[in-house]
């Protein structure tokens, strides 16, 4: 079934450590071999094999309309014809980051760069420019790129491969970055308490992707709020994930909360690299060239990918397409969980629009990195390849979540909760 992919693996590890270019496609965390892609469309894969696959990776979240959506291709063969990159300004850096602005409230000015973790590497620097601190706080399973600052009890692959903190991150550097459990509001009271004067920021993803789908219990956010604005600090929302995938103002608008800094990504690309930092323009202007905190890249802003974020932002702004991606979302979750209580299986199915989190536990709820760490790996392990097998790409780990695109029809979910059903009778319920 899958002999084209191991071969090609076999080739890839010659030539690319472990044989791929982000460690979580792998499959170390579920075991054997990964599959290698040959094309896309809509909701579906299909590898090298001619293996078709209902796809809820949708290239890491991105792909919110489905993959090779006629809007979105359409913008790219055009901008191809013109060029792929001139490093200087476009017209259509404007036009995208001006659909941003429009599209969430407080947000006055962006600038785009190339990745997840660039944006959120140069969102940190900006807090630490202008607040004069150096110090910074994050959450425990949370993810917010590669950058030394910011891989210290992270998620993401770096759960998935046991190794939450890496080798390389000089110890000085980390020891300025103050690590809290999600969703406990007392604790990043009580650091504010010990070190108020000296934080720079708190960086947290409103919606928790890369320890799983964990939603913020009330008050969270809104205490996250209260406690940075008291204490001069900036509250960062890093929004990769979330931005325009649970809610048209994405998820600070879907909590109602705004912060100081927000970081972007994935969607805004259309599933072209692409990340960006917004804000304020009391805080976007202390960039260079106008301000002081450097930042700079040779392909930030690129034309191919501005044009597919630009095409994709229209297509999620029409109206009633968050309640369609929401209603679709909830289904497939209901369908899962039902059919995995007639199998005798203990599940916990968090979601929110289009973003949904597996997790097997006995616990009635999962809301912090402790209680999705003793939820049961191995079976989810077990469950992703008997999924596999039976046509549905999940995430190949059970820190990572779910996303349902605009493309997914509902006999797609009953496809998905009827191949569940099998899966979770093959797997068992010991």
């Amino acid at each position: 079934m899958f002999e084209l992919s191991k071969s090609h693996f076999t080739a890839a590890c010659r030539y690319i450590p472990g044989g791929v270019n982000s460690p979580v496609r792998a499959f170390n965390g579920v075991g054997g071999t990964p599959i290698f892609i040959d094309h896309a469309h809509g909701a579906y894969l299909i590898d090298v094999d001619g293996n078709r696959y209902i796809d809820y990776v949708g290239s890491w979240g991105p792909m919110i309309a489905g993959h090779s959506h006629p809007s979105v291709m359409s913008a790219l063969h055009a901008q191809l014809a013109k060029g792929v990159s001139f490093g200087a300004p476009t017209v259509v850096e404007t036009a995208l980051a001006a659909k941003v602005c429009a599209l969430i409230p407080g947000i006055e000015k962006v600038r785009m760069v190339s990745s997840g973790t660039e944006a959120a590497m140069s969102a940190i620097r900006l807090a630490r420019g202008i607040t004069k601190r150096d110090r910074i706080v994050k959450f425990e399973g949370c993810y917010h790129g590669h950058a030394d600052s910011l891989l210290v009890k992270a998620g993401s692959g770096a759960l998935t491969l046991g190794i939450p903190t890496s080798p390389g991150v000089p110890v000085e550097l980390a020891k300025l970055t103050l690590t809290v459990e999600y969703n406990e509001i007392d604790q990043v009271a009580q650091v504010f308490r010990e070190f108020g004067s000296e934080i720079a920021a708190v960086i947290v993803e409103p919606i928790a992707g890369n320890m799983n789908c964990v939603l913020p219990v009330p008050g969270f956010l809104e205490g996250l709020r209260e406690i940075t604005a008291r204490h001069g600090s900036l509250l960062i929302f890093d929004e990769v994930m979330t931005g325009f995938r649970v809610h048209r103002h994405s998820a600070q608008g879907l909590y109602n909360i705004t912060p100081d800094i927000t970081v972007l990504g994935k969607i805004i690309g259309g599933g072209l690299p692409v990340g960006a930092f917004a804000g304020p323009a009391r805080f976007m202007d202390a960039i260079a060239p106008l301000g002081s905190v450097y930042q700079a890249g040779t392909l930030s802003g690129n034309p191919l990918a501005m044009v597919s974020g630009l095409a994709t932002l229209e297509l999620v702004s029409r109206p009633g397409f968050y309640d369609e991606l929401a209603a679709r979302t909830t289904e497939l979750a209901s369908g899962l969980l039902a059919a995995a209580n007639a199998a005798g299986i203990a599940l916990v199915v968090n979601h929110v629009c289009g973003m949904l989190g597996l997790f097997f536990t006995t616990s009635p709820r999962v809301m912090r990195f402790s209680e999705v760490s003793a939820c049961g790996i191995k079976r989810f392990q077990r469950f992703f390849h008997a999924m596999l097998k039976r046509g549905v790409y999940l995430a190949p780990s059970a820190f990572e979540a779910g996303f349902v695109s605009g493309a997914h029809t509902d006999a797609d979910v009953e496809r998905t909760i009827a191949a569940a059903a099998e899966a979770f009778h093959e797997i068992g319920s010991d």
